[in-house]
């Protein structure tokens, strides 16, 4: 089961899963934007999809119910930063009590085993240091998103506290895990206030874009980086609970932390080849940071996962995607997505990432790192 199908990141997912033979229900609000990937690579065809909110308890438990689903990701999510300062209310509505009734929907549904939930980098109070922040730093936000995704961390934290689940009705264990990722960019997100899909709508409507805050360095990483790790995480953590159940970051290489201006003449450069229709705004954006990276020593460590793209790998992904779309105007996307997840697939593999393996074992990782 995948809450929040329709957006970005889980469309990417279901196809992911599709791919791999798994029968994917989907559980989300309509698509958030229009075009959306969920629409373009024609997704209601090809996986059980029903449209409902996570914060309606009884349409969730009901869905679940009837599915049987044995692992949940987690995505349904208020995901957009600039949209919380207007809305902080929804956003709290939607990334908390979102996420505690999908964990509490799981436990009552016999049929789960393994939740893995995802919430954001933007989790951490974000001191603006140079250093990469560790699972066990400080939650926080000054804002209503980051502050409802450390709200929803430690609502997980809860729900798969051994002791909890021993006590709270109905006694039973899930294994939960949650996952906060970088920046995630990618072909077929057209979310307001993103910057790539900003860059977008610029180059196809032949208009300058304009940078709000052009030296903010984030943890850019392609859509796949993060995904991969979700799937692993999922894999390991139910073949084995007990070490799996925690925390986890999914980011780029320390060497891959680019600005904002960085990364848009990359991706201009493979598209519209020009650097003249980027224009930096005066003045400085009240809530956005600066400085933020994340420190992925544990999933390279512990689940023998790292980041596989670098940032040039990355603009190509995107840029190809687009031009694609825009430029050769396919009648469904799905079969370029799946061959941009093959490329990725064999350049893990080719690159010596575990969880790309054919022949990895989970009892080897667990014994590796128990």
């Amino acid at each position: 089961m995948v809450t929040g199908d329709t957006g970005f990141k889980g469309s990417w997912l279901s196809i992911w899963l599709t791919r791999l033979g798994a029968r994917v229900v989907g559980y989300a609000l309509e698509p958030p934007s229009e075009p959306s990937n969920f629409a373009v690579c024609d997704l209601g065809s090809r996986l059980k999809h029903t449209q409902a909110d996570v914060r309606d308890f009884d349409s969730l438990l009901s869905f679940m119910h009837e599915h049987q689903p044995s692992i949940v990701f987690h995505l349904a999510a208020q995901s957009l930063v600039r949209y919380s300062f207007k809305h902080p209310k929804q956003t709290f509505d939607v990334n908390v009590m979102g996420t505690t009734n999908v964990l509490q929907a799981a436990r009552q549904t016999d049929s789960v085993t393994t939740v893995v939930a995802i919430t954001s980098d933007k989790c951490y109070r974000n001191v603006e240091w140079e250093w990469g922040y560790r699972e066990t730093d400080r939650l926080g936000g000054y804002d209503a998103y980051g502050a409802s995704k450390a709200c929803a961390e430690l609502v997980i934290e809860a729900y798969r506290d051994s002791k909890f689940q021993d006590v709270t009705e109905p006694i039973r264990r899930v294994a939960v895990a949650s996952a906060r990722a970088g920046n995630v960019i990618g072909g077929g997100d057209w979310a307001l206030d993103r910057i790539v899909p900003d860059a977008v709508r610029a180059i196809v409507a032949n208009e300058p874009l304009t940078l709000r805050n052009p030296l903010a360095t984030r943890p850019w990483q392609h859509v796949l980086e993060p995904l991969s790790g979700y799937l692993w995480l999922g894999r390991l953590l139910n073949q084995n609970p007990v070490l799996f159940s925690d925390a986890w970051n999914f980011g780029p290489s320390p060497g891959n932390i680019y600005s904002v201006q960085q990364l848009i003449e990359r991706l201009y450069a493979r598209w519209r080849n020009s650097k003249s229709d980027i224009q930096i705004a005066s003045g400085t954006t009240v809530g956005e940071s600066h400085l933020l990276a994340l420190d992925c020593s544990k999933a390279r460590h512990h689940m023998g996962w790292e980041a596989t793209w670098t940032i040039d790998e990355t603009a190509d992904a995107i840029a190809n995607w687009y031009r694609t779309f825009y430029e050769e105007r396919p009648d469904d996307m799905y079969e370029f997505t799946v061959k941009q997840i093959e490329r990725y697939e064999n350049a893990a593999h080719n690159r010596g990432q575990r969880w790309a393996s054919p022949n990895v074992d989970e009892n080897d990782v667990a014994a590796d790192h128990g």
